[in-house]
Order: C-alpha cells, then sequence, then structure tokens
C-alpha cells in the first residue's frame, strides 16, 4: 500500500525527493506513543476472519473513485507463508497471511498492482501487515517495484493495519519497515457520517494517516462499519461486496 492504497499512503521518490529539499528527516522511534508493539506472537493467528472495519475473507471486494482515479481491493483465495523475525519478540515465526490485491488506474490506464499480507487475531480482531509486493506500470510495463517490503527481511516487522478494539486517540505503526515504510494512522473519530455513491454510512472510523520517513505527509480516511475502507481523500466508495474468482 505503498500499496494498499485502502489502507496506507505511497512514499516513494516523491517523499525522498522532498527529504532532499528539506524536509523533516525520519522520526521514527522519536514519539513513543506511536504503538510499534503489538503481542503479535502471543496470538494464534488467522488467514481469514473480519473486524468492525477490515474483512479479510475471500471474494470480498471494495471499489473506489475520484476524478481520474479508481482503485479496487480484493482479497484473494490465496495465502503466503512467511517466516522470520516479524514482531519484536526477536524469535523467528511462521505466520500464513491473507493476500489482498490492489488495482490502480489513472485515466483508465493501470499504473500499479500490489500483493497485500494480512493476519487477524481471531481473539482481539487486530489485523496485522506483514507486507507488500509491488509492481508499478506505465505503459503497460511494469516499470519499478516501489514500496515493497516484508516481515522478517532487513529488519522489517509487521504492523497493526486495524486494532479490533479500535478507539479515539489510537496511534499505531501500520508499517515497520525502517527506511522503506513507516506508515502510521491515528484514529480521531469513531462517529463519522460519509455520504458515498454506494450509500451513507454513519458511525464511522476516521484516521489521519502519515508515516515517519516525512511527518509533514497526511491525509484522512474514512472506514463504514461492516465494510471497510469508504473515502480516502478525493476517493469514495462506489462498490463494496463479494465477486466471483476470475
Amino acid at each position: 500500500m505503498n500499496g494498499l492504497r485502502a489502507f496506507a499512503p505511497v512514499v516513494s521518490a516523491v517523499a525522498l525527493l522532498a527529504g532532499a529539499c528539506g524536509a523533516p528527516e525520519s522520526d521514527f522511534g522519536a514519539d513513543p506513543s506511536w504503538k510499534q508493539e503489538f503481542g503479535i506472537s502471543e496470538c494464534e493467528l488467522a488467514a481469514t476472519g473480519r473486524n468492525q472495519f477490515f474483512i479479510l475473507e475471500p471474494g470480498f471486494q471494495l471499489v473506489l473513485e475520484g476524478g481520474s482515479e479508481k482503485v479496487a481491493v480484493t482479497v484473494l483465495d490465496e495465502t503466503k507463508t512467511i517466516t522470520g523475525v516479524v514482531d519484536e519478540s526477536k524469535a523467528s515465526t511462521t505466520v500464513t497471511t491473507r493476500v489482498v490485491e490492489e488495482r490502480e488506474w489513472k485515466d483508465d490506464e493501470l499504473i500499479e498492482v500490489s500483493r497485500n499480507f494480512f493476519a487477524i487475531c481471531p481473539t482481539t480482531k487486530d489485523v496485522f501487515y506483514f507486507g507488500e509486493e509491488v509492481d508499478d506500470y506505465k505503459d503497460g510495463q511494469v516499470t519499478s517495484h516501489s514500496g515493497a517490503w516484508l516481515a522478517g527481511e532487513n529488519g522489517a516487522r509487521a504492523g497493526l493495519i486495524m486494532p479490533g478494539n479500535p478507539k479515539v486517540g489510537m496511534k499505531y505503526y501500520q508499517e515497520i519497515a525502517p527506511d522503506a515504510a513507516l506508515d502510521r494512522a491515528e484514529i480521531v473519530s469513531l462517529d463519522e457520517t460519509l455520504e458515498t455513491p454506494a450509500g451513507e454510512f454513519s458511525n464511522s472510523l476516521k484516521t489521519q494517516e502519515g508515516t515517519a520517513l516525512n511527518p509533514n505527509e497526511k491525509e484522512f480516511k474514512t472506514y463504514a462499519p461492516g465494510i471497510g475502507l469508504s473515502q480516502e481523500e478525493a476517493l469514495l466508495l462506489v462498490d463494496h461486496g463479494f465477486v466471483e474468482s476470475e
């Protein structure tokens, strides 16, 4: 997200260029109020499940549109096994994650496909993010893999993408891959009402999201109960539900 755009903002050459022009350096670890330890190793993770604002069940799809952009996020009937040190316990472990594919178009041209890896704790309903594979496209050809990372490699650890018991004021890292991906979110509301082409949703969760790689980079997202992402800046939910696999 650079990858799952539906859940985390892009940090790529733009952020690096901004840094070269005098933008703030990474503040990862400087503020302890941003949670980065989640006790993942204490939970028997599952590749399928859901909480109030995140559905991790094969076939579920979200489609958002805004202006010239369109994003489709689909939970695939596919898993990925990740082995390594994936959390603060420092112990090597093996996790079976669910693959969630995101496709992004601009002016009807495919510009990115990412495969994102998630798992849920059945007891707490916390959903954790273990990394992503990214293909950036131009004129129908893959040109780069910006923002790709994987827990257990190069010091990267899993982050929290959506808590099972969200509370206003919670601040947490969604990605923990130093020098590559350090996206984070703060919950700012649990009673938002949002009107979208797919309907009006009340009691929605609103976050302010950004990255420790460039603390000035921020955006707001809204998540509808029982559905998930319904708004990301100018993108609004136009369709949701279960689709047949191709």
